[in-house]
Order: C-alpha cells, then sequence, then structure tokens
C-alpha cells in the first residue's frame, strides 16, 4: 500500500519567515508535517532537525517484519532528543520546539503519529474526518466538556500545547500513534495549523468537492491567506492507492521542504508552550 503525495507549503501573509518544514517520501511510504516554534531562528531549526532526524531514522531501520508503533515511537522520541541536544549546545535555541505529524504506509495497514497541533484528516465519500487528536489546552477542555467546538476556534489558549517536540520531559500519550482505516481512493491531508486556523473544517470539505485534486494544495493555502494567513501554512495531500485495496476497508488496530494522553490532570498544568 502508498500513496501519491501532493504537497505545498507558504509563509502566509504576516510572517516574515516560514517555520515549518515537511518530508513527502518519493515512493509514497511516508510523509511528516513539523510546524517549529520559539523565534523565527529556533522555529525554523526545530522542525528542520525534526523532519531530517526522523526520515534518517525511517529509512535506516525500516525493514521487513519491522514494528511500525515502535518505529514511529522512537523516531519521535529521537527527533525529541535532537532538538534537546541542539539546545543544550545553543542557549539561544533553548525554548524552541516543533509539533509533527506523520503518515506510514506498510503493505496492509495504515499508520498514523502525532505531537502538537498539526493534523491529519481523512476524506471519505464527501466526509472530512480529524483523525490525530491535537495536544493543546482546548482540546483537552473540548474532550472534558469545558467547552464547545465553536468556543474553542477563538479561545485565547487555542495555540497553547501540552506535548511538543523539544522538551526533556516528553512523554507519548498512547493515543499519539495509532492505525487509521483506509479505502482505495480515499484522500489524507496533512496540515499545520496556519491551515486550520483560518479555514474550517467545511471550508477544507468543500475545496476538496470542488477543486481538482492536483490544484487542491495551492487552493487550500490561497484561502488560508485570503482569510487572514497569519501563519505559515503547510499542506499534504495523499491519495491512497494498494493492489489489496478494491475499495473495501482495511480494518487497522526524498523531498525535504520548508526551514523553517490527555488524563485526569488539571487543565491548567497542561499549559506549557505557545506555537
Amino acid at each position: 500500500m502508498k500513496s501519491n503525495f501532493l504537497t505545498g507549503t507558504d509563509k502566509g501573509m504576516v510572517r516574515a519567515g516560514n517555520q515549518d518544514s515537511f518530508y513527502a517520501d518519493p515512493s509514497g511510504k511516508f510523509c511528516i508535517v513539523a510546524d517549529g516554534m520559539g523565534g523565527h531562528a529556533g522555529g525554523e531549526e526545530a522542525s528542520r532537525i525534526a523532519i531530517e532526524t526522523i526520515v534518517s531514522y525511517v529509512n535506516q531501520n525500516w525493514q521487513e517484519g519491522s514494528e511500525p508503533t515502535i518505529l514511529l515511537e522512537k523516531s519521535m522520541l529521537a527527533a525529541n532528543e535532537a532538538i534537546v541536544a541542539d539546545q543544550q549546545l545553543n542557549p539561544a535555541r533553548s525554548d524552541m520546539g516543533t509539533t509533527a505529524v506523520m503518515l506510514l504506509f506498510e503493505e496492509t495497514r495504515v499508520w498514523a503519529a502525532n505531537v502538537g497541533d498539526s493534523r491529519l484528516y481523512r476524506f471519505r465519500d464527501g466526509v472530512l474526518t480529524q483523525i490525530t487528536e491535537d495536544d493543546t489546552w482546548v482540546a483537552r477542555a473540548m474532550k472534558m466538556q469545558q467547552l464547545t467546538a465553536e468556543e474553542a476556534r477563538t479561545h485565547h489558549l487555542r495555540h497553547v500545547l501540552s506535548h511538543c517536540l523539544g522538551r526533556r520531559d516528553l512523554d507519548l500519550r498512547p493515543e499519539s500513534i495509532q492505525t487509521i482505516d483506509v479505502r482505495q481512493h480515499d484522500l489524507i491531508l496533512l496540515c499545520s495549523d496556519g491551515l486550520t486556523e483560518e479555514v474550517s473544517d467545511q471550508e477544507i470539505a468543500s475545496l476538496i468537492k470542488t477543486v481538482p485534486t492536483n490544484e487542491l494544495p495551492q487552493a487550500l493555502i490561497e484561502t488560508a491567506k485570503t482569510n487572514g494567513g497569519s501563519d505559515n501554512i503547510t499542506v499534504i495531500l495523499g491519495i491512497v492507492e494498494g493492489d489489496s485495496l478494491p475499495d473495501q476497508v482495511i480494518e487497522s488496530a526524498p523531498e525535504i521542504t520548508g526551514a523553517d494522553s490527555f488524563n485526569d490532570e488539571p487543565l491548567e498544568e497542561s499549559v506549557t508552550e505557545q506555537a
């Protein structure tokens, strides 16, 4: 099983540079989006280190019979350690960090991993579904029914992260790595929050329905810019392909570009980082 990837990135209308980075495997086996934070130089460096470390780890350790959960977990932790090591060598970047969302295809299953608030969606039969769960204060508040989705969209703490790469105490949630079910011709969207901050899920779904697929990345980016473009915007679209996918559901338990567990703890304890 694999995907054809379409990609796009833009600094948006406000930021001077692009702190997002992304990678789309030329063979269609995996892809990653990372959204850096910690000032212009720090954000660029954090996202770059994350992408390069994850790509290197996966390419060196992905063998037939490899367990994807371990591969994804160790690649994320390796990226975290690499960013922390750079912080120690460069105190001026000590507060840098990055999100990361990743998609990986094996023969009969598809895996997703995420840390932070970059997202992965699946579009199927006209319906857009958010697959990953944001590591944010507002996502936790929504899960605990303390905020509605509408309130969360404009909440002043919506960018506050509970987890990101670049922290010594990083502890991946069980939900951070998961299998997802896919069908032939499903469309998978990975994006930084520069898209979702400006373009609602309804708008994204409408664009997917009406814009030719090969034009979608730029259409999504331009819509985000038209709506304000307050952050960097990165998009990867994957179209699922595979001889083992004749439209039935599979139940499931090089280009480097850019630089740039929810639990019952009190909500205020999760306020650690801001993108």
